[in-house]
């Protein structure tokens, strides 16, 4: 089953929330796992690339700048039919692949089983923070939020040495939200961006293919 992102209906409305991705599905069809997909403008508008159904709504950028999105190297989600893969956001740029969805954030986690440069031990900013990581094959997609404030080296330090993934991407952090119903969660809060997650029957079963939703 693929993951996918959305941000806005077909009529251009943002969605803003998981409850409304779920009730915009087809009456055989569910919101199973979903979380936020990457840093939104205030009308919650994608700040990076953002690719939905193989339409690009927004470029990518490779240039540095503040907060967390800026401090490069930065990355692209590109869900394709079947497979996924984190790619740096310059290398991107120099040869855009056919993502079928894609969502640009920042910064990268893990960098070809390395974790960031600038992310010290000893951190001080501490947040609720999210992020997603791709296996080696690229058929699996790792949807990960901590439990706990933590900081950026310790929250990669999750993909590399747990997962073991040789790419991790971070997503966000405090307004950082997850939708498993059948952990027994569903975060609400403020409306956010882009949301990436999977629709699965609504009987139960997974099978349905999902992609990022624009918010």
């Amino acid at each position: 089953m693929i993951c996918a992102c959305s941000c806005a209906t077909k009529a251009g409305v943002i969605y803003g929330s998981f409850g409304r991705v779920d009730q915009a599905l087809g009456p055989d069809q569910r919101l199973g796992v979903a979380m936020n997909a990457g840093m939104f403008h205030e009308d919650r508008a994608p700040v990076g690339l953002y690719v939905e159904n193989g339409a690009q709504e927004m470029r990518v950028i490779t240039t540095d700048g503040p907060g967390n999105f800026g401090l490069l190297p930065n990355g692209v989600l590109c869900l394709r039919d079947g497979a996924a893969e984190i790619i740096e956001s310059r290398a991107y740029a120099q040869d855009p692949p056919a993502c079928r969805h894609a969502t640009q954030s920042g910064p990268m986690l893990v960098i070809d089983g390395a974790l960031h440069p600038r992310f010290i031990p000893d951190g001080t900013s501490r947040n609720i923070r999210n992020g997603v990581g791709v296996d080696a094959t690229g058929r699996r997609l790792y949807l990960v939020i901590s439990d706990a404030p933590v900081n950026f080296h310790q929250f990669a330090r999750f993909f590399r040495d747990h997962l073991g993934v040789p790419n991790a991407l971070y997503f966000d952090g405090r307004v950082s939200r997850l939708y498993a119903p059948g952990h027994g969660r569903a975060d609400i809060g403020l409306p956010i961006g882009p949301i990436i997650g999977t629709v699965i029957d609504a009987n139960g079963d997974a099978g349905v293919d999902a992609a990022p939703s624009g918010g």
